[in-house]
């Protein structure tokens, strides 16, 4: 099994400002060791979709790596308090970690209350998952949230 201080000895998750929250995506609420399998199903998340994939038989379970469960991966990045919606603090929370000092409060403010505003249909100041994936819709969410680890 991996503790947390094992991936924090990872150099490129101690130097990613959202290093914390991917970190915290393999570990299941309360526990302080993830097993291998786990490890792989978080890991899972990153497997690029191959084209024949795309074609496979959809009674059968969705994969870790479809759209839909990349887009909850990353949702869940943002989701801090874990309620189903981004409010505004959250947002800020996750700005102010990935720009850390070099934007002031007021810049982030006015970057999540623009973003809030453009993503938010129902009126309730906080983003959903259905508004998030509306917001992404024209993202390569596949290629972005890729990792090739075998050439």
């Amino acid at each position: 099994s991996l503790s947390r201080e094992d991936f924090q000895r990872i150099p490129e998750l101690a130097i990613n400002p959202l290093g914390d929250r991917i970190i915290n995506a393999f570990f299941p609420e309360g526990e302080d060791q993830v097993n291998f399998r786990g490890f792989m199903r978080t890991l899972a998340h990153f497997r690029p979709i191959e084209d024949n994939e795309k074609s496979k038989d959809q009674n059968g379970p969705e994969p870790l790596n479809s759209r839909s469960n990349k887009l909850h991966f990353a949702f869940r990045l943002y989701d801090l308090d874990k309620d189903d919606k981004i409010s505004r603090d959250e947002l800020l929370q996750v700005l102010r970690m990935m720009v850390g000092v070099n934007i002031s409060d007021e810049q982030l403010g006015s970057i999540a209350d623009r973003t809030i505003q453009e993503a938010d249909q129902d009126g309730d100041s906080a983003i959903s998952f259905a508004e998030f994936v509306k917001v992404l819709e024209k993202v390569d969410v596949e290629q972005k949230m890729s990792i090739r680890f075998l050439h």
